[in-house]
């Protein structure tokens, strides 16, 4: 018995006809004819006849047409209430520092418009504190990078960053085109985040596959205390666009990585499926598709959306 079929019946007996009950749901008169059979050859009794007056409920029509009513308002105050309910909560979740300047606000802004009763807490810090922090299940979800995507997590591919190499004009060794290779800036300083964090394994990875070790000049665990020496001369760094995103343009140059291990693939990891909220998935979801609606839109440079 589906509900279509319930409601089908009920209107035809307040309408008295047929063709215009079916002319009311926007179907053919023969298909709503049918489900009216498949219901009464379900329940093993007939449930209209047609007369000279139009049709009519039998005795068993007019007792089942009160009890299907009440079915219908019950499943519609259902889905009244359903609608018309708020998601509450709060939501831990986590970002790095230059996914927060492209990501951030517009994620903030998206759950307050579609889920204004729950309660954002935003955590942005390197990529390796945001792992340690849902291992402790401190976080409910963080945008993190592939390399730190653990097994016992939910992890959704979002999209690959394109890297470049990111310096003052001028500074000795800084390359002059517009792209580069890894194994031509063996001599120029580059300020990196320590090891553990995602994109210095990414950095570190993609020059050894080049065939070469990258020139350290400093390590530095803070993307803005990062750029202001980069910004002063003391090196290079290599970073995706979204690390210059909330800095003025003319600061910098950025030269594109030609290496095809260039790239640093976000995911979106969260805890297992069953450990989080309502609040929690319902903002996991709002997460992905404004990050996917920025690359479409092109408001992330250097970044393509991840489809496997």
């Amino acid at each position: 018995m589906e509900l279509r079929q319930l409601r089908y019946f009920v209107r035809v007996v307040e309408l008295g006809s047929m063709g215009r009950a079916a002319l009311e749901f926007g179907v053919v008169t023969s298909a709503l004819s049918q489900q009216i059979s498949q219901l009464e050859s379900e329940l093993s009794t007939r449930l209209l006849i047609r007369t000279s007056r139009g049709t009519i409920p039998t005795d068993a029509g007019l007792a089942f047409l009160r009890q299907a009513q009440l079915a219908l308002r019950h499943v519609d105050g259902a889905a009244q209430a359903a609608r018309q309910a708020r998601l509450t909560g709060q939501v831990s979740i986590g970002l790095a520092p230059s996914t927060a300047a492209v990501l951030g606000m517009p994620f903030l802004q998206a759950m307050q418009q579609r889920y204004p009763d729950v309660r954002l807490h935003l955590v942005e810090s390197l990529s390796g504190h945001l792992a340690a922090q849902l291992n402790e299940r401190r976080l409910d979800l963080a945008v993190l990078f592939e390399t730190q995507a653990a097994r016992r997590w939910s992890v959704i591919p979002l999209l690959d960053e394109q890297l470049y190499v990111v310096g003052v004009p001028g500074l000795p060794g800084m390359p002059t085109g517009k792209s580069v290779r890894l194994d031509q800036l063996k001599k120029l300083p580059i300020i990196l985040p320590s090891g553990t964090h995602g994109l210095r394994s990414i950095v570190t990875d993609a020059f050894a596959r080049a065939g070469c070790v990258p020139f350290v000049a400093a390590e530095i665990d803070g993307l803005a205390l990062l750029m202001d020496a980069v910004r002063a001369g003391a090196g290079a760094t290599i970073q995706p666009w979204s690390a210059t995103a909330r800095l003025p343009r003319d600061l910098f140059r950025l030269v594109q990585l030609k290496d095809r291990e260039a790239r640093r693939r976000n995911v979106l990891a969260s805890l297992s499926d069953d450990e989080l909220s309502p609040a929690a998935l319902a903002a996991r979801v709002v997460l992905a598709e404004v990050a996917r609606s920025l690359v479409v839109d092109g408001h992330w440079l250097g970044a393509t959306l991840h489809n496997n």
